[in-house]
């Protein structure tokens, strides 16, 4: 079985930003420069759920925080990624298209030298693959430039973003309807199953995905997908 993780898409106006989130994200930003004056919150105590499928049983924080900002303010969300980790978040949801990965890597490397966290390890990180990279000899050079980015050494979940391939290119949404391809399904999960055999991910999942395309996935899958992320938008 696989999981389901919904994403709730929030805006927070004392931020300034608009982020998607697992959860209720801590809307204050400012420098952590300034830490010594800084109350003390209390750190949230968020459940788990272990994944099937991963490599070493990976459990999920059920609760976290999205990374999808507009606008994007790469400062800000940096910022914002920073104090949800001082107030508990672990799980950080991550993709290409979202432009978010460098400020993420950013974020983790500052937590730890703050004192926020003692090692990536304590995280839970996703990020996506995204459409345009959605060929079976771009997939293992998108997840390392994801790395790249984020500065680690490893994901612990990496989805296919949408079911649909496009032209390699330039990253943007929506996808161009003359840019839209078919996927094959087949090479490109098999590729996503390699970037787990080779340790670059915990977990490898979907999102986005009809009942129809994971049924199809599932029929040929070596390594079945861990999750199938949707999204729900909450207007406020």
């Amino acid at each position: 079985m696989f999981a389901v993780v919904f994403i709730l898409h929030v805006r927070f106006p004392t931020a300034g930003i608009f982020v998607d989130s697992f959860g209720p994200v801590p809307a204050r930003c400012f420098s952590w420069a300034h830490m010594a004056d800084v109350p003390q919150v209390p750190t949230l105590s968020i459940p788990e759920v272990k994944l099937s499928s991963s490599s070493g049983g990976r459990n999920m924080p059920v609760i976290g925080m999205g990374t999808a900002a507009d606008p994007f303010d790469e400062t800000a969300l940096k910022e914002a990624i920073l104090e949800a980790i001082s107030v508990g978040y672990r799980h950080f949801d991550a993709a290409s298209l979202y432009k978010s990965e460098k400020p993420l890597g950013e974020a983790i490397a500052e937590a730890i030298k703050f004192g926020f966290i003692a090692s990536r390890d304590e995280l839970f990180i996703t990020s996506k693959l995204w459409c345009t990279d959605a060929h079976p000899d771009l997939v293992l050079p998108a997840l390392k430039n994801s790395l790249r980015m984020l500065q680690l050494e490893y994901l612990d979940l990496y989805l296919i973003h949408w079911p649909l391939s496009a032209k390699p290119g330039k990253i943007g949404f929506p996808v161009p309807k003359d840019e839209q391809l078919a996927m094959d399904f087949n090479s490109v999960w098999a590729a996503m199953e390699d970037c787990l055999r080779f340790g670059l991910t915990k977990s490898i999942g979907v999102s986005n995905f009809s009942c129809k395309k994971l049924e199809n996935i599932l029929s040929f899958a070596t390594i079945p997908p861990s999750v199938n992320q949707v999204s729900f938008l909450i207007p406020f």
